[in-house]
């Protein structure tokens, strides 16, 4: 990852080390960052989005407990061999809050299929 493709919106509430941490999830579950890409350090990351090293580092230290990045002593920091299953698992959880919804909303009387129709418009 040369540059960086990571765009932020400074006038959102979404504060920036979350919309690092969403766009480098986003490259991830759409392949366009593979496994063991290395991408850039801290610094670079900082330099090149104008942001402070501090938040790209809170950035990154969410995405090594995500399992979705790994920074190797010396060599830099890559994109991590089991990002299938760290996907797999954001995946699921996604899925498993639109369930929660799901169900909330039928308890209020709206059909499933009611759902999916206002969902498809």
């Amino acid at each position: 990852m040369s540059g960086p493709l990571i765009s932020l919106d400074y006038q959102s509430r979404v504060p920036i080390y979350e919309q690092i941490v969403n766009n480098i999830e986003k490259y991830v579950a759409l392949g366009i960052l593979k496994e063991k890409t290395q991408i850039l350090s801290i610094r670079e990351m900082a330099a090149s989005l104008g942001v402070n090293p501090n938040t790209v580092k809170k950035a990154y230290d969410i995405l090594e407990g995500k399992r979705i990045i790994t920074t190797i002593s010396t060599k830099g920091t890559f994109i991590s061999d089991d990002t299938k299953t760290a996907t797999k698992d954001k995946i699921d959880r996604e899925i498993n809050e639109i369930k929660n919804k799901i169900c909330e909303l039928t308890k209020m009387g709206i059909s499933k299929e009611e759902i999916i129709e206002r969902i498809g418009k």
